[in-house]
């Protein structure tokens, strides 16, 4: 370990660091809004705006000790740091503490510790550190398995917590594989896998089935004549579609949980029952409806800073967490949401750019990590809020309230900016 001094400052890339001091102040004044009570008379610790002041205080003692470590310590523990994250996550099932219906937690007392949070960090080193051993080796299909492996053994262990909001963000590194060179192939085949999943239900296994056949027809009637056509490959893919269809509505009614198939009847419309619609409305829906109702009322410019009657309603439970840019849009209208997404929007594309101009293979791998990382959350969480994407509940990065995703994000984005910070000085 060093003391960083001025250098190393100088060479932070502060652009960075000022779009996340932003994001963490706006989210806290937010926490405060949707959770203060007019009947306190001082500030209170003990509150949870009170407690995300003290996470705040946490993250940047976290802060200075990321900065105070050797550029090259997260490469080369990286595999450590990865096999103590999938310990704490098996940890779980012996001695999780369970928190609105998911054992995702260890109550240490003064703080309940979301280990999924820290093994988000961990499996970007571990990827970008398998990635950089196996150099230009990713188009053998070993090592694109084992890639693949690295993250999926983490979104196996959360998904039983339930938190299936996490799984779907450890295979959001897959874009880091497909960075480095994995044929885009695999990404066809997970979209195709996603819209045939989701026209079964809405449409059925039948005009799928149509669908397909007439496509197929039509590729073999509409084909040169000097074009040769995989006949039994692609026979082979139609079968494999045809009985993946089958398998959906068997998926959906006995893996899937019921608040998981609402959720789905709901965004889809699946539901033709009048009646049973409004019943998942005002249960499942209810966050979403609530939430949109909340954004819409703030109008262009926003009631104002405290101001906000739905949010002080208590209209959209849990509003400080996973909610939180409903405070935004009721209190600042379309002007503040239009801020957050901008700031997040230039905070992703700067992350881009310094990934890009790392000479060393390991950082420029991780800051992709980084980027599809904070990319899903922040798609899926205002997706989410404002009704276009089912409620699967992952927090805002840098926003929500919560000591474990604040840290969590916090140590995901400056080992990063550490990494850049030194790219000249190591001479990579």
């Amino acid at each position: 370990m060093s003391v960083f001094g001025k250098s190393v400052l100088k060479r932070l890339d502060w652009l960075s660091i000022l779009i996340f001091i932003l994001l963490v102040t706006i989210g806290w004044v937010n926490i405060y809004a949707s959770t203060y009570s007019e009947d306190e008379l001082a500030f209170n610790f003990s509150s949870i705006y009170g407690k995300q002041i003290l996470f705040i205080g946490i993250n940047f003692i976290l802060i200075i000790v990321i900065l105070a470590l050797e550029s090259n310590f997260f490469e080369r523990f990286a595999s450590v740091i990865y096999v103590i994250a999938l310990i704490l996550l098996l940890g779980l099932f012996v001695f999780g503490t369970t928190i609105a219906g998911a054992t995702s937690w260890y109550n240490l007392g003064f703080f309940n510790l979301q280990p999924s949070e820290l093994a988000k960090v961990a499996t970007a080193l571990a990827l970008a550190r398998y990635l950089t051993d196996i150099q230009t080796d990713i188009k053998r299909k070993r090592h694109q398995f084992y890639g693949f492996l690295v993250l999926f053994i983490p979104a196996i262990l959360v998904i039983p917590q339930p938190d299936p909001g996490s799984a779907l963000v450890f295979f959001s590194l897959v874009f880091v594989l497909f960075r480095e060179g994995i044929p885009v192939f695999y990404l066809g085949i997970g979209l195709f896998t996603i819209l045939i999943f989701i026209c079964t239900l809405m449409f059925g296994t039948i005009w799928i089935t149509i669908v397909l056949g007439i496509l197929v027809s039509l590729f073999f009637l509409l084909k040169k004549k000097s074009f040769k056509i995989p006949v039994i490959p692609i026979s082979i893919a139609l079968l494999v579609t045809i009985l993946f269809s089958l398998s959906v509505n068997f998926v959906f009614e006995n893996v899937f949980e019921q608040r998981h198939r609402d959720r789905f009847s709901l965004w889809l419309s699946l539901e033709k029952d009048p009646k049973k619609l409004e019943v998942i409305r005002k249960t499942i829906g209810y966050n979403t409806y609530q939430s949109e109702k909340t954004i819409e009322s703030g109008g262009f410019f926003g009631k104002g800073f405290l101001e906000g009657t739905r949010t002080k309603g208590d209209f959209v439970p849990e509003q400080h967490t996973d909610y939180i840019f409903t405070t935004v849009g009721e209190e600042w209208g379309f002007i503040g949401t239009s801020t957050v997404i901008i700031l997040f929007s230039i905070l992703l594309l700067r992350l881009v750019y310094l990934a890009e101009r790392q000479k060393n293979a390991f950082n420029r791998m991780y800051g992709y990590g980084v980027v599809s990382i904070l990319l899903v959350h922040y798609f899926i969480n205002i997706g989410m809020v404002i009704g276009l994407l089912p409620t699967i509940g992952i927090p805002l990065p840098f926003f929500s309230y919560g000591g474990s995703g604040l840290l969590g994000f916090t140590a995901l984005l400056f080992i990063f900016l550490k990494m850049d910070s030194n790219r000249l000085k190591e001479g990579f």
